[in-house]
């Protein structure tokens, strides 16, 4: 029966990143697959010009995730005038410094960047073939330990806590969610999990454009996934 790891994400601010539009940055309901790839390869140390292991990475990657806590959606209005001076911090340890003309830094940077408050998710993710390096196990090691600083979806928005939440054994994904432990009072949790991986009464099945190609820098392309309701979740299916 396949290993499955479990992570929970739980921070005050979380950012499960959408289409950005303009300087509109809007969240989805569940993690992307392109954010869990980027977490666990930022856990491993790797950079953005480690693409190959990137993509293999996501191409690897069985993902499923219930929200154990939906709290509230904030718009956060960010305003900053920036000069052609200054610098900002990055995770990979170098010094970002701003580029453009004189005339770019004359007006302030104004966005807009959505945010989950007070949200819980757990993931439950599978790697096929699961032999290959980066093992599951390499990548609970990882997160436990990582190279760099972890946050979920955007740099505000650091773990409160320890991300490994345990193992599961499970015959796909979406069992794996059922017969995860769960707090106390929930009788039933939204739940997406990848189309192939289990059915549930009542559940849809929509199309997600969350794979990133890791060599272009862009996202594209379609999978199919299911959501629905995970009802007694904790117990045995």
């Amino acid at each position: 029966m396949p290993r499955h790891l479990l992570i929970r994400l739980s921070s005050p601010l979380i950012a499960f990143g959408g289409e950005t539009i303009d300087n509109f940055g809007v969240i989805r309901d569940f993690p992307a697959l392109s954010m869990v790839t980027g977490l666990m390869a930022n856990a491993l140390g790797w950079d953005r010009g480690d693409d190959v292991q990137h993509n293999r990475l996501q191409a690897r990657l069985r993902l499923g995730a219930r929200l154990e806590s939906q709290g509230s959606r904030l718009t956060d209005f960010q305003t900053a005038q920036l000069g052609a001076n200054d610098k900002a911090w990055t995770t990979w340890g170098t010094v970002e410094e701003r580029r453009g003309g004189a005339a770019s830094y004359e007006s302030p940077h104004l966005r807009y960047r959505d945010y989950h408050a007070d949200l819980t998710a757990l993931l439950a993710v599978r790697l096929e073939p699961a032999e290959e390096a980066p093992t599951l196990e390499d990548i609970a090691q990882a997160l436990d330990r990582p190279q760099r600083p972890l946050f979920i979806g955007r740099k505000p928005c650091l773990p409160v806590g320890r991300l490994v939440a345990g193992w599961v054994d499970a015959d796909t994904v979406l069992q794996a969610l059922q017969l995860a432990p769960v707090p106390r009072n929930h009788n039933s949790l939204r739940a997406q999990w990848p189309d192939g991986e289990g059915q549930l009464p009542g559940d849809r099945l929509v199309d997600v454009c969350d794979e990133r190609n890791w060599t272009s820098g862009v996202h594209g392309g379609w999978r199919p996934v299911r959501e629905g309701l995970i009802k007694n979740a904790g117990n045995t299916p």
